[in-house]
């Protein structure tokens, strides 16, 4: 029998792993090291906290199994080859999130749902095949963290590509050792840690592709973070300009930088490269990768995750105000219960009903991903005005800053006017603070524009869901249900023969 591979990163390897001298830009400055630096130096420490729980026997059966190849892994971090496997890594995807409360989206499972089906698909991506298979048995090995940039930065969009190659990432030239880059991609969200980062056009991009024009363009291919010619500059962060954990609680360890990678004749080795100057390939691969069907199993369940955290914040808040046995209040807190079962169905749909993957694996079924999709990237909004009518202008009643609890003076008013329904006032301010971070501060700003966006724009989602109707036979299915319909009756009557009068 093979020996099991066991090199799946530790916390203390991940950490070592990324400092690596990458180029991180961040106020005027280039990050020295990136797991120490206080913009990036908490969320460093929660994926630390998501690698450790893999080697952790109270998860490591929940987490991992072993693959075809004899490969231990994160059970997502494999192809599922049966419902109940699908299932299994949902649950592991769901242990990972609930250690963030859901508020870290894209943790190293999510690339996952690309990269395991490269053991299955590599063929698809011939010449360069044997890469895709390398790169999935030294990803699932180790457990490597992966982000993506798939989105052209917003500027000239109204012109072809082939006119835009001053900023968006094409090829200049290639040699026998590789091919050079340049341009720039966004957003790739947490790349500041991760260990390479996946490039391509998005699904919209491509599909404006033309052949013979655009060929330069028409890439796939895997970049290492530490690139010569690859600069990081990311947003502000929030857990840098968090004050303290009592203010800040989301934010001081949960964000995910975002950043935009700026490539400058920037050297990919061929081993890194999966789709080249092929506009056919570059239109395919989204469909053919079965990326779509798994990463909204992913993001699904993260959210679930994410919105039983708000049925939690909802119900303290109401009880802190004394409005939870308020007949109108209850009816708001059931929809978001209800909206976080909804979810929880979808990803148990998701594994439980799937379809034929690439090679012998199953994937969630296409129109049941579409779905999730679609309701996902609008649920957080329904979320906030839900927090807005029931809690209405209670997170606003806080202190200026934690300095002025334990103030002799401020003591005894804090506690009068401050305090909750059976709570101590320093406990409801904690409380309220939170709930200000999760909903009205700026990291729940930008969270609330990753649930919107961060599957792609909100024409596109549904332009999906309709074209993929039309091309599984569905719309027509739809259209004759109401034939039949209109067939049972005319304008003289019941044509129905159980209808008409003996």
């Amino acid at each position: 029998m093979a020996k099991i591979k066991n090199d799946l990163l530790t916390g203390q390897a991940f950490l070592d792993s990324v400092r690596d001298g990458r180029e991180v830009w961040y106020a005027g400055e280039r990050v020295k090291d990136v797991t120490t630096h206080p913009a990036f130096r908490n969320s460093a420490r929660n994926i630390a906290r998501l690698y450790d729980s893999l080697h952790d026997t109270a998860h490591r059966e929940q987490l991992t199994r072993t693959d075809k190849y004899g490969i231990l892994t994160h059970k997502f971090f494999a192809p599922s080859y049966t419902a109940e496997e699908l299932l299994e890594a949902r649950d592991a995807i769901a242990l990972w999130q609930r250690m963030t409360y859901g508020w870290m989206g894209r943790t190293p499972d999510y690339k996952a749902a690309f990269m395991a089906q490269l053991a299955e698909g590599f063929s698809f991506y011939e010449p360069f095949g044997e890469n895709a298979l390398n790169w999935y048995q030294k990803y699932a090995a180790q457990g490597l963290f992966l982000n993506h940039v798939l989105v052209d930065p917003p500027v000239d969009r109204n012109r072809p590509h082939h006119e835009a190659t001053d900023v968006f990432v094409n090829v200049s030239r290639d040699d026998d050792q590789g091919i050079y880059v340049s341009g720039a991609k966004m957003v790739a969200t947490g790349s500041v840690l991760t260990h390479a980062t996946f490039v391509a056009p998005n699904s919209g991009t491509a599909a404006r592709m033309q052949a013979g024009k655009d060929e330069a363009f028409a890439l796939v291919f895997i970049v290492d973070m530490e690139t010569p010619g690859l600069k990081l500059i990311g947003r502000p962060s929030y857990e840098l300009k968090a004050d303290s954990p009592f203010e800040a609680p989301l934010a001081s360890r949960f964000d995910e930088n975002d950043s935009v990678l700026v490539f400058h004749d920037a050297f990919i080795p061929w081993e890194n490269v999966l789709v080249y100057r092929d506009v056919e390939k570059a239109k395919g691969f989204y469909a053919a990768s079965g990326f779509f069907n798994r990463f909204n199993l992913q993001s699904s369940t993260r959210l679930a995750v994410k919105l039983e955290f708000a049925c939690g914040l909802l119900m303290k808040g109401t009880e802190a105000t004394g409005t939870n046995t308020f007949r109108g209040v209850q009816t708001e807190v059931g929809e978001l219960i209800s909206m976080a079962n909804l979810v929880w169905a979808l990803t148990t749909a998701m594994a439980m009903d799937p379809e034929p993957g690439v090679g012998d694996s199953v994937v969630p079924k296409l129109q049941t991903a579409a779905a999730a999709r679609v309701y996902m990237t609008s649920a957080w909004q329904r979320v906030r005005e839900i927090f807005e009518k029931v809690l209405a202008g209670a997170p606003i009643v806080t202190v200026s800053s934690v300095a002025d609890l334990g103030q002799p003076e401020l003591d005894p008013i804090i506690e009068r006017y401050f305090r909750g329904t059976g709570l101590a006032a320093a406990d409801r301010i904690k409380l309220f603070k939170l709930i200000w971070d999760a909903l009205y501060s700026e990291f729940a700003g930008r969270h609330a524009l990753y649930e919107r966006n961060y599957a792609g724009n909100h024409e596109q989602q549904r332009l999906d869901a309709l074209n993929w109707s039309d091309g599984r036979g569905d719309s027509d299915r739809y259209r004759q249900m109401v034939d039949a319909c209109l067939s049972d009756y005319d304008q003289n009557g019941w044509v129905a023969e159980y209808l008409q009068n003996s």
